[in-house]
């Protein structure tokens, strides 16, 4: 270098002149080979001069480090405010804010007044480390200097008042400003982006075009980003005024424009707006592969993949992570692991946002997790999200206890959870009904301040109704400083799965108080509550809200009306909600299959079967167990044999333990016993109780009595508390005219302590639902209701209508049910019953006798099926 061979010939003659030239020309490039000059400047006495300490100050810091620039700032003999500056910025750049602010105090204390740059950069230290009073306290400073209307240190101030979330106190430094530049205004609305307030932030970008500062390209990524979130016409706007006003657009704000199109799912104006200009880098790419995989075009992301990869770009660990959450949501395992050996070569398998991805990929992509534990062990420092996938996918493979084991282990490797992490722990207690789990849970969120948060809240009423505490679940939804829709569904759809419709339904009172409307989860929920209890008035109000409110397009809605009519034994109201379905999914037909099913209709639901595959929608697992139940109760066992046999080799779908039962239940009821045996005796899984049930249900029926007495032994020895094995082979006994063993086998059932559930029957009139129990006298007609027996089996008699009548059974509570509809119900009006278990033969005939003296259908929805009763006929056919 000339400066160099300069200085070496007049090493004590130099002007100061040629050294300031010198030390200013290598600090404004950052030219390491300017601190030659140190030396000549010290030997020359100097040193003290500030220009050219300040100048060599800045030039170690910008080359050297930090540290070598602390150095020559503890050497100097003279500081001023410009040299505490600069190496509060330098501490500043390399994080270390703690030191920086330190640095500021002692310049205080060395009696040096701050200026607005050294205000400003002890500012944006505050504003890193979330340093709240000293900010505070730096902004009294500021203002007892007569620099609170200074630009620079007013968008300091916006910036750290912005990043402790303290906006309103942004605004009002902001709206203080005299002449605000264009940096105070984009941080201003940079401001309301991150705080969510993103029509605010447009808002004052029309009034800062209104005021005549134009907005520069960080002006609009700002902008964009909270288009992102008010949708595709505000985004498609802010681009025109990107275009109109000309501004640049470098890959920066292509990014962002690509970025604010794909999370409005719009890929196509996206893929167009990339190649608005010929420059694209490993951030646009990785937006454009997360932009299709967020629309669910994982083909494209993937083919968005391959496509950089031939342009040279090298993908970095956002990019990994980017095209492995296509391939977690299309189950592509093996794309995943090619992807995989690709981040090996890249040496990225210890990153943690791409570890954290193969383990989210693995979990939900593979039949085992060892892949997964392994790409965890990877990682080279975990972090909260790495061990909630973990501790998901645990749960997702139905190893629960390991979901426990790694939430222990994530405390005490010192990495604290989370609200994802609590809510995915509590919902493992709740699948495995861990009520011990919950309390330990729970006290641990007391104990850890996390009781106010939402999410943790719901998951935790989710957890303990999960685990079947309705009162502590209870307990948990008052306490809540704030409850949401996600509060109240989580409750009705637990209750409601432990069978307490009505107690689900009434949960809508609680929502009504707390001023929270139905969304379309909500509402599902309840119709399905509402199809548990006797009484389609609920029903209807629920579907007129739905069409009042705009949630009958809901899918989940409309299915939900489906299921709902079907229970209720209407099957025109259930084919009309399914015909109303734009695109009915495998759960719509399923639906309407077991609605026909149910109900009788067995050729309908097949035929329904048959135009769900004509609409390519494809079976699933439950669409043929309601296909085998139709064959069954329809007595089509050829036909239901082809269909069982069609699941694993037309669709590809592999029976289950209950597909088994349905066939076992098919055989036995036509009478294939040996048949039905054969199929206990091969069957891939371990037969579990209710198959035993099935066979021996079906040997009561055809007086099998020593195929039903093994049956009801192997049964016992899995289930020994089940009363349905010892009623079952007590009712053979009878039936095969052996009394003396079916007494036997009841009084051995009352000395094993097992009991019976008693008959319960319930049915609505003037929206109240009445509870009968076999042989119970509390109901206040309920001499009117034995009047009313004694009298149909009076006119049995009178009009020659066969009927055995058997007085043990004259108060079942079926029986009660009816003749209490017939008094309290209009005339001709439709009797709707519902019965918690399989309606015994006796009342079967007897509700079949009533319809052929009084012009009603009867519908009586038991245990098993349907029963519609018309003149003297059943839906049934015999078969239940």
């Amino acid at each position: 270098m000339i400066w160099k061979t300069t200085i070496s010939r007049i090493p004590y003659k130099i002007e100061y002149s040629l050294l300031k030239d010198i030390v200013s020309f290598c600090n404004s490039r950052s030219v390491r080979d300017g601190i030659c000059v140190h030396s000549p400047v010290v030997k020359m006495g100097f040193h003290e001069d500030m220009f050219l300490s300040n100048n060599l100050l800045s030039l170690y810091a910008k080359c050297f480090g930090v540290a070598h620039a602390r150095q020559l700032f503890d050497e100097m003999p003279c500081r001023d405010v410009a040299s505490w500056t600069m190496v509060m910025s330098a501490y500043g750049k390399i994080r270390d804010h703690e030191e920086a602010l330190e640095l500021f105090e002692s310049m205080l204390v060395s009696g040096e007044f701050p200026n607005e740059f050294a205000l400003s950069t002890a500012l944006q230290s505050c504003s890193a480390s979330r340093e709240f009073n000293h900010g505070t306290r730096l902004q009294a400073i500021a203002t007892k200097s007569g620099f609170d209307s200074n630009p620079v240190l007013s968008s300091a101030l916006i910036d750290f008042y912005s990043k402790c979330g303290c906006t309103q106190e942004a605004y009002r430094v902001f709206e203080c400003m005299k002449n605000g530049d264009i940096v105070s205004w984009t941080m201003m609305v940079s401001s309301f982006v991150e705080a969510g307030s993103w029509s605010r932030a447009l808002q004052l970008y029309c009034r800062m075009i209104g005021t005549g500062v134009a907005p520069n390209e960080f002006t609009f990524v700002k902008l964009l980003s909270a288009s992102s979130f008010l949708g595709l016409n505000y985004g498609k706007l802010v681009h025109a005024h990107l275009m109109m006003l000309g501004i640049e657009l470098n890959l920066v704000l292509k990014t962002a424009l690509v970025d604010m199109y794909c999370k409005c799912q719009s890929i196509e104006d996206a893929v167009k707006a990339s190649k608005l200009t010929p420059d694209y880098d490993v951030f646009l790419w990785t937006a454009i592969i997360s932009g299709f995989s967020q629309s669910l075009q994982f083909r494209g992301a993937i083919a968005a993949f391959h496509e950089m990869e031939t342009s040279g770009v090298v993908p970095n660990n956002f990019t990994y992570s980017s095209i492995l959450n296509a391939c977690s949501s299309t189950l592509a395992l093996d794309l995943g692991k090619q992807i995989h050996s690709r981040i090996n070569m890249a040496g990225l398998e210890n990153d943690v946002s791409v570890g954290n991805s193969l383990v989210d990929m693995y979990m939900k992509c593979s039949d085992t997790i060892e892949d997964a534990v392994r790409a965890f062990e990877e990682i080279a420092s975990p972090n909260v999200i790495s061990w909630t996938s973990l501790i998901a996918g645990f749960s997702e493979h139905g190893i629960e206890q390991e979901s426990f084991k790694a939430f222990g282990a994530m405390q005490a490797v010192g990495v604290q959870p989370n609200s994802f992490t609590l809510s995915t722990i509590l919902g493992a207690c709740g699948t495995i009904k861990s009520r011990t789990q919950a309390r330990k849970l729970h006290g641990y969120i007391i104990k850890n301040n996390a009781y106010n948060d939402l999410v943790i809240g719901n998951a935790l009423v989710d957890a303990y109704a999960g685990s079947g505490m309705v009162d502590d679940a209870w307990r948990v939804t008052r306490t809540m400083k704030h409850r949401d829709v996600i509060t109240y569904t989580s409750l009705a759809t637990r209750i409601n799965q432990m069978g307490n419709h009505e107690m689900a339904l009434n949960i809508i009172t609680h929502m009504n108080d707390d001023d929270l409307r139905m969304d379309g989860f909500s509402l599902a929920s309840f119709l399905s509550a509402a199809a548990g209890i006797p009484t389609m008035e609920t029903g209807k109000q629920l579907h007129g809200y739905s069409l009042k409110s705009g949630l009958g397009s809901w899918i989940s809605v409309s299915n939900g009306l489906v299921d709902l009519y079907g229970k209720c034994g209407s099957i025109h109201d259930a084919n009309r909600a399914f015909r109303e379905i734009r695109e009915p999914d495998s759960v719509s037909w399923n639906g309407l299959i077991f609605g026909l099913a149910s109900n009788g209709h067995v050729s309908c639901a097949l035929s329904a079967f048959e135009d769900m595959r004509f609409a390519k929608v494809e079976p699933d697992q439950i669409t043929f167990l309601l296909v085998l139940y139709a064959c069954s109760h329809g007595g089509l066992v050829d036909m239901g044999l082809e269909y069982f046999h069609s699941m694993r080799e037309k669709h590809g779908i592999k029976p289950q333990l209950d597909h088994y039962i349905c066939l076992v239940d098919l055989l036995g009821r036509a009478g294939r016993l040996e048949e039905a045996m054969n199929v206990i005796e091969t069957i891939p899984f371990k037969p579990d109780a209710l198959i035993y049930k099935a066979l021996l249900s079906a040997c009561k029926l055809h007086g099998n009595i020593s195929l039903g007495e093994q049956m009801a032994r192997q049964g016992l020895e899995l289930d020994p508390s089940d009363p349905a094995f010892y009623v079952l082979l007590a009712n053979l006994y009878d039936d095969s005219g052996q009394p003396e063993l079916g007494e036997k086998t009841r009084r051995m059932m009352r000395d094993r302590g097992v009991r019976k559930n008693p008959g319960q029957s319930w049915m609505e009139t003037r929206n109240m639902v009445h509870l009968f129990t076999a042989g119970d006298t509390s109901h206040p007609q309920i001499g009117k209701i034995h009047e009313k027996i004694e009298s149909l089996i009076t006119q049995f008699r009178d009009q020659g209508i066969l009927y055995q009548e058997n007085r043990a059974l004259v108060h079942h509570s079926e029986k009660l049910a009816v003749a209490f509809g017939l008094l309290s119900t209009p005339e001709k009006a439709p009797i709707r019953i519902i019965k918690n278990i399989r309606i015994c033969r006796d009342c079967h005939e007897f509700i079949m006798n009533v319809t052929m003296l009084v012009d009603r259908e009867i519908i009586v929805r038991d245990g098993n099926r349907f029963h519609s009763f018309r003149e003297g006929e059943c839906s049934c056919r015999g078969y239940w």
